[in-house]
């Protein structure tokens, strides 16, 4: 059953970070006020949830609080990481602590603050279903954007413009897709919210695996030894060795805003050789301090002989049994084939970025491929509603797109962008609540 339907200007498919930035730059944009810009957000989880499954509470940010939500945009503005500490009573505090990078549980705290200022503007339990062109003289100017709430009622909006922010979605390497359900194989993205229920019916000393070499893998395998005193348990990975996370500063200039020009200006080839020599500046590295814990827990395992935990490196997986009680793993590894038993597996590995495509598949039709400098889906002609790309343009916008690092100056980007396409979009929006 559908329930009524508004029509607004502007209408933002998720509310993480990046769309939360396009929420503080549109009310501190006078000119959205001046013109009546309408628009709201519409979020498939009750509440506002940043990467809830990794919020562990040794982990650190692995960028500067000053890529917050608006200070390379406006540092006067009251959605700063500062203000918010200062508003938190925790501003000289913060100071003594001397660091750059605050814990990743208080940098949640700092977006969900931001995030409770738009709670009118935010639809919060609302899964989007579909999005349909509304054709006006055989051209698309405005789209119907269909969600379902949490009773399972359908609501339809109208928008002028949309903004699709859907962040990453959990990617699951082949061999291990049909046992999605299994409780006993856990991503790192709900680790925290499954890892309890993978181990509880398990035995007093369980063998857990985690799948990976990156941050989230290094993270996972030191909560899992430290969580689970008594248990077994392994890092499984390709590669020979965890490498090092490059934080310099001038391999950082790369995830500069300004940066973005110099990427999206190259051509196709130069940016696939650039992506290609920098991957590893985010994919698959991890802080350097924390190599040097899980190499000291290996080296401490020879000092006192008793070796729980191990680094299965330069394995490949080739084969997942789930039949019997223990999952069991064939890996290919320098000394051949192998099997290993275990009794819960984490996948610490990684996301995909391409969702949209699905959501947005009712508009093929219209939608040429790509995406202008700012951010809007080029189309053809007969597409003028305006759709923007948030965190799914790193093959044309630089490895930053899926980080935080660009979120002030990018929503500024789309804001600009949204009321230059106001003026070619004459026709006055309906009224909405």
């Amino acid at each position: 059953m559908s329930i009524e339907t508004l029509e607004y200007d502007v209408i933002g498919l998720g509310f993480g970070p990046a769309n939360l930035a396009i929420a503080v730059a549109l009310e501190e944009d006078r000119r959205v006020r001046e013109q009546g810009l309408r628009y709201c957000f519409l979020e498939k989880k009750p509440t506002f949830e940043w990467h809830g499954g990794m919020l562990l509470s040794d982990s650190r940010m692995q960028i500067s609080f000053l890529k917050d939500l608006a200070t390379l945009r406006n540092p006067a503005s009251r959605y700063t990481f500062i203000n918010y500490l200062h508003q938190k009573r925790r501003l000289e505090a913060f100071i003594n602590v001397s660091t750059f990078t605050p814990s990743r549980l208080e940098y949640n705290d700092y977006l969900g603050w931001a995030a409770g200022h738009f709670a009118e503007r935010v639809h919060y339990g609302e899964e989007v279903i579909g999005v349909e062109p509304v054709l006006e003289t055989g051209d698309v100017r405005k789209l119907r954007i269909l969600s379902r709430q949490a009773d399972g009622r359908v609501r339809t909006r109208i928008t002028r413009n949309l903004i699709v922010s859907p962040g990453g979605e959990a990617l699951v390497p082949e061999l291990f897709r049909e046992l999605r359900d299994d409780p006993r194989v856990v991503h790192s993205s709900a680790y925290l919210a499954r890892i309890e229920q993978a181990c509880s019916p398990v035995c007093a000393e369980p063998r857990l695996g985690v799948i990976g070499s990156g941050q989230s893998a290094a993270e996972i395998f030191t909560d899992l030894c430290a969580r689970y005193a008594d248990a077994r348990v392994s890092m499984i990975m390709r590669s020979l060795a965890m490498r090092p996370a490059d934080d310099s500063p001038f391999i950082n200039e790369i995830f500069d805003p300004g940066f973005t020009d110099v990427v999206f200006e190259q051509s196709e080839q130069a940016r696939r050789a650039f992506l290609a020599a920098h991957s590893q500046t985010n994919y698959s590295v991890v802080n350097l301090d924390l190599i040097e814990s899980i190499y000291q827990r290996f080296y401490q395992q020879q000092v006192t002989g008793q070796a729980p935990h191990s680094l299965l490196n330069q394995r490949e997986i080739i084969a997942v049994d789930a039949s019997g009680e223990q999952l069991v793993l064939t890996l290919k590894g320098p000394g051949g084939e192998e099997r290993h038993l275990f009794d819960a597996l984490v996948l610490a590995t990684g996301y995909r970025r391409d969702g949209y495509r699905h959501l947005l598949s009712g508009l093929a039709p219209y939608l040429l491929g790509g995406v202008e400098r700012d951010y809007r889906v080029r189309g053809s002609e007969q597409l003028q509603a305006g759709i923007y790309l948030q965190g799914c343009c790193e093959d044309s916008h630089g490895l930053s797109d899926t980080l935080l690092s660009v979120l002030a100056v990018r929503s500024q980007e789309v804001v600009d962008s949204l009321l230059r396409s106001r003026k070619r979009q004459t026709e006055p929006a309906s009224a909405c609540a």
